[in-house]
Protein backbone atom coordinates (compact mmCIF):
# COMPACT_ATOMS: atom_id res chain seq x y z
CA UNK A 1 0.00 0.00 0.00
CA UNK A 2 2.88 2.37 0.80
CA UNK A 3 4.52 1.83 -2.58
CA UNK A 4 1.23 2.62 -4.32
CA UNK A 5 0.91 5.82 -2.30
CA UNK A 6 4.46 6.80 -3.18
CA UNK A 7 3.90 6.20 -6.90
CA UNK A 8 0.56 8.01 -6.92
CA UNK A 9 1.95 11.07 -5.12
CA UNK A 10 4.91 11.09 -7.52
CA UNK A 11 2.62 10.92 -10.57
CA UNK A 12 0.31 13.58 -9.15
CA UNK A 13 3.25 15.89 -8.45
CA UNK A 14 4.53 15.43 -12.01
CA UNK A 15 1.09 16.25 -13.44
CA UNK A 16 0.73 19.36 -11.27
CA UNK A 17 4.23 20.55 -12.19
CA UNK A 18 3.65 19.99 -15.91
CA UNK A 19 0.35 21.90 -15.79
CA UNK A 20 1.99 24.84 -14.01
CA UNK A 21 4.96 24.78 -16.40
CA UNK A 22 2.55 24.91 -19.32
CA UNK A 23 0.56 27.76 -17.75
CA UNK A 24 3.67 29.88 -17.20
CA UNK A 25 5.44 28.95 -20.45
CA UNK A 26 4.55 32.12 -22.40
CA UNK A 27 5.08 34.62 -19.54
CA UNK A 28 8.49 33.18 -18.71
CA UNK A 29 9.42 33.09 -22.40
CA UNK A 30 8.51 36.76 -22.94
CA UNK A 31 10.35 37.84 -19.80
CA UNK A 32 13.49 35.95 -20.80
CA UNK A 33 13.31 37.27 -24.38
CA UNK A 34 13.02 40.83 -23.09
CA UNK A 35 15.83 40.57 -20.56
CA UNK A 36 18.28 38.38 -22.44
CA UNK A 37 17.20 39.01 -26.07
CA UNK A 38 19.49 36.33 -27.39
CA UNK A 39 19.13 32.72 -28.48
CA UNK A 40 20.28 31.62 -25.05
CA UNK A 41 16.88 32.66 -23.67
CA UNK A 42 15.50 29.41 -25.15
CA UNK A 43 17.94 27.41 -23.05
CA UNK A 44 16.95 29.39 -19.96
CA UNK A 45 13.29 28.69 -20.71
CA UNK A 46 13.99 24.96 -20.86
CA UNK A 47 15.92 25.20 -17.60
CA UNK A 48 13.01 26.99 -15.92
CA UNK A 49 10.59 24.29 -17.07
CA UNK A 50 12.95 21.65 -15.69
CA UNK A 51 13.27 23.57 -12.40
CA UNK A 52 9.47 23.77 -12.11
CA UNK A 53 9.25 20.01 -12.61
CA UNK A 54 11.99 19.24 -10.07
CA UNK A 55 10.68 21.63 -7.43
CA UNK A 56 7.10 20.43 -7.95
CA UNK A 57 8.04 16.78 -7.51
CA UNK A 58 10.40 17.33 -4.60
CA UNK A 59 7.87 19.50 -2.77
CA UNK A 60 4.90 17.27 -3.61
CA UNK A 61 6.43 13.93 -2.66
CA UNK A 62 7.26 14.36 0.99
CA UNK A 63 9.31 11.27 1.82
CA UNK A 64 9.72 12.06 5.51
CA UNK A 65 5.97 12.51 5.90
CA UNK A 66 5.27 9.24 4.11
CA UNK A 67 7.65 7.32 6.40
CA UNK A 68 4.98 7.31 9.11
CA UNK A 69 3.15 4.65 7.06
CA UNK A 70 6.07 2.19 7.15
CA UNK A 71 7.76 2.81 10.50
CA UNK A 72 6.57 4.01 13.91
CA UNK A 73 7.65 7.35 15.31
CA UNK A 74 11.23 7.20 16.57
CA UNK A 75 10.73 9.23 19.72
CA UNK A 76 7.68 7.30 20.99
CA UNK A 77 8.18 3.65 22.00
CA UNK A 78 4.43 2.91 22.07
CA UNK A 79 3.64 4.40 18.66
CA UNK A 80 2.34 2.27 15.83
CA UNK A 81 2.58 2.44 12.08
CA UNK A 82 -0.32 4.45 10.71
CA UNK A 83 -2.83 2.60 8.58
CA UNK A 84 -3.60 3.93 5.12
CA UNK A 85 -7.34 4.43 5.15
CA UNK A 86 -9.42 6.13 2.47
CA UNK A 87 -9.46 9.35 4.49
CA UNK A 88 -5.66 9.33 4.79
CA UNK A 89 -5.34 8.71 1.04
CA UNK A 90 -7.48 11.76 0.29
CA UNK A 91 -5.52 13.83 2.80
CA UNK A 92 -2.17 12.73 1.35
CA UNK A 93 -3.27 13.47 -2.22
CA UNK A 94 -4.53 16.90 -1.16
CA UNK A 95 -1.23 17.58 0.63
CA UNK A 96 0.66 16.49 -2.48
CA UNK A 97 -1.13 18.99 -4.69
CA UNK A 98 -0.86 21.84 -2.18
CA UNK A 99 2.81 21.22 -1.38
CA UNK A 100 3.75 20.92 -5.06
CA UNK A 101 1.96 24.19 -5.85
CA UNK A 102 3.54 25.90 -2.85
CA UNK A 103 7.06 24.86 -3.86
CA UNK A 104 6.51 25.98 -7.45
CA UNK A 105 5.00 29.27 -6.26
CA UNK A 106 8.16 30.04 -4.28
CA UNK A 107 10.33 29.19 -7.28
CA UNK A 108 8.30 31.45 -9.57
CA UNK A 109 8.27 34.25 -7.00
CA UNK A 110 12.06 34.22 -6.81
CA UNK A 111 12.29 34.07 -10.61
CA UNK A 112 9.93 37.02 -11.11
CA UNK A 113 11.69 39.14 -8.45
CA UNK A 114 15.07 38.50 -10.07
CA UNK A 115 13.54 39.14 -13.51
CA UNK A 116 12.07 42.44 -12.30
CA UNK A 117 15.45 43.56 -11.01
CA UNK A 118 17.08 42.51 -14.29
CA UNK A 119 14.39 44.37 -16.26
CA UNK A 120 15.05 47.57 -14.32
CA UNK A 121 18.79 47.22 -14.97
CA UNK A 122 18.16 46.68 -18.70
CA UNK A 123 15.87 49.73 -18.89
CA UNK A 124 18.40 51.93 -17.10
CA UNK A 125 21.13 50.77 -19.49
CA UNK A 126 18.86 51.52 -22.46
CA UNK A 127 18.10 55.00 -21.16
CA UNK A 128 21.79 55.75 -20.67
CA UNK A 129 22.49 54.70 -24.25
CA UNK A 130 19.55 56.79 -25.45
CA UNK A 131 17.98 53.73 -27.01
CA UNK A 132 14.51 53.67 -25.54
CA UNK A 133 12.04 52.07 -27.91
CA UNK A 134 8.34 51.70 -27.49
CA UNK A 135 7.29 48.48 -25.84
CA UNK A 136 7.30 45.48 -28.20
CA UNK A 137 3.50 45.32 -28.19
CA UNK A 138 3.35 48.85 -29.65
CA UNK A 139 5.75 47.99 -32.45
CA UNK A 140 3.91 44.78 -33.22
CA UNK A 141 0.51 46.48 -33.28
CA UNK A 142 1.64 49.39 -35.49
CA UNK A 143 4.50 48.15 -37.69
CA UNK A 144 4.08 50.97 -40.27
CA UNK A 145 4.42 53.79 -37.74
CA UNK A 146 7.88 55.27 -37.60
CA UNK A 147 9.38 56.05 -34.22
CA UNK A 148 8.68 59.53 -32.91
CA UNK A 149 11.77 61.61 -33.62
CA UNK A 150 11.21 65.18 -32.57
CA UNK A 151 13.43 68.00 -33.64
CA UNK A 152 14.02 70.87 -31.29
CA UNK A 153 12.03 73.96 -32.26
CA UNK A 154 14.02 76.50 -34.23
CA UNK A 155 14.20 79.99 -32.80
CA UNK A 156 11.79 82.52 -34.34
CA UNK A 157 13.17 84.47 -37.27
CA UNK A 158 14.24 87.95 -36.49
CA UNK A 159 11.96 90.65 -37.92
CA UNK A 160 13.58 93.55 -39.17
Amino acid sequence: MFLTLLLVTFALSVVVALIVARMFDKPIESILNRIISDQISGAWLRYMKFAILVVGVSAGVRIYELEKYISPARFDKDSKVLELTQERWILELYRTVIEALQGIAWLLLVFFVVALIAYVIVRIAEMKRGHVDAPPTHRAAYPDVAPDVRQPASPPAARG
